[in-house]
């Protein structure tokens, strides 16, 4: 993967994620009462996605196309999540880790569970 997907384009995503497969009309009515976007702005997202290789296309039915998650959530999350560690933690979740416990605040729950969950590591 070369490339990020917006958070548009995450928004069509997470349809086909939850449907795993869907023509443009059904992700449209999907995304409809989650966004104010018309359904050319859904299909250009679609186009986009289909560009960037996120997103297969079937064309066998000429009625209309099929479209599919290319990458399944888990693999996407994966990869999202150490484009931004290097891109702004130089690949370091140390550094970022202390970066949000500094900034952040933490209560002393939020402290114990996230040593709990260093320990299991």
């Amino acid at each position: 993967m070369k490339q990020n997907i917006s958070e548009s384009e995450l928004e069509v995503m997470k349809v086909l994620w939850k449907v795993n497969q869907a023509t443009s009309s059904e992700i449209i009515e999907n995304l409809k009462d989650k966004s104010e976007w018309k359904p050319k702005t859904i299909q250009t997202l679609i186009t986009r996605l289909v560009s960037k290789e996120f997103i297969n296309v079937d064309k066998s039915n000429k009625k209309s196309y099929i479209y599919s998650a290319n990458i399944n959530e888990h693999d996407y999350k994966n990869y999202a999540s150490k484009s931004f560690l290097e891109k702004l933690y130089n690949g370091s979740i140390n550094k970022m880790v202390l970066s949000f416990v500094k900034d952040n605040k933490l209560s002393k729950e939020e402290i114990e569970e996230l040593k709990d969950i260093l320990r299991d590591e």
